[in-house]
């Protein structure tokens, strides 16, 4: 009776200690893993351009890293996709879209590193540099209230104009400029048609993924465009906030800031995209 009492405590003790040790084991398969084990991340990102999250991948998978990239249609997926767990990390937006998208869906994400800028550039078909456009000569920017805004601050940047100091970097009205010397009219379209409107005007404002698509390029192209100083419109690696010192993604963003990855971005964009590594601290975290 004693050596089957003790047979069955033994089993019962290698169950208990299988089903701790299956569950340990899922655990470390899991991103929050902080070992030197191989780890799998799922990234999203929105559209269809792996090209620079494949050369980054390759790195990581020599570190043990699987990164699985996860590509969305939209830029409101990825994001409730994160908050929700489905995904680790993501990588596809702006600062100031980020900030305002977070704050307006109360959601619990941070960023964890800067990754490139695509500029928005001044384009004409007329003019060659900024200071050759004429007085009151049109000038078309997008009508959304981020790319227009983010339109308006460039034009402000090439000094063609001056915004209101409370400006928010969201356009809602032209009342918004206050300072309009050469007294250009500013014509708001939808973005898609920015580049089309450059047969009719001095000027167009249009969003680097746009231009590129209409065959411009905004480093060759523009007659004025973002320089790296243009921080809110920085892309970013954001993850849950329990995440953002977790040691397997911070790897991640490190290998996407090295210098080898800088380089393949400028050569393979040709200035389409600007590698911008800069501190959290730059873009208000």
């Amino acid at each position: 009776m004693k050596k089957l009492l003790l047979s069955i405590i033994i089993f019962t003790l290698a169950v208990l200690g299988a089903g701790c040790s299956e569950t340990t084991q899922g655990k470390e398969n899991k991103v929050n893993k902080e070992s030197n084990e191989s780890v799998k991340v799922k990234l999203g990102i929105s559209g269809t351009d792996t090209r620079i999250w494949d050369f980054v991948a390759k790195k990581a998978e020599k570190e043990g890293i699987d990164v699985e990239i996860v590509k969305f249609s939209d830029y409101v997926a990825p994001n409730t996709a994160l908050a929700e767990g489905e995904l680790d990390a993501n990588a596809f937006q702006t600062v100031a879209y980020f900030d305002v998208f977070i704050k307006e869906h109360k959601l619990d994400l941070v960023p964890i590193a800067t990754t490139v800028l695509a500029p928005m550039g001044i384009y004409s078909d007329k003019y060659k540099k900024v200071k050759d456009i004429p007085n009151s000569s049109k000038i078309a920017i997008p009508n959304d209230a981020s790319n227009g805004g983010r339109a308006l601050l460039l034009l402000q940047e090439a000094k063609l104009i001056k915004l209101d100091d409370s400006f928010d970097g969201n356009f809602t009205t032209l009342d918004q400029v206050i300072e309009n010397p050469k007294k250009l009219e500013i014509v708001p379209v939808v973005p898609a048609q920015t580049p089309r409107a450059l047969p009719d005007v001095a000027a167009s404002v249009i969003n680097n993924g746009i231009a590129v698509d209409a065959g411009l390029s905004p480093l060759k192209d523009t007659i004025f465009h973002e320089s790296k100083t243009a921080t809110p419109y920085l892309n970013i690696i954001a993850v849950k906030k329990a995440d953002k010192n977790n040691k397997t993604l911070k790897r991640l963003a490190e290998l996407y800031q090295e210098d080898d990855t800088a380089k393949f971005i400028e050569k393979e964009y040709k200035g389409n995209m600007i590698p911008t590594f800069v501190p959290l601290s730059k873009i208000g975290w």
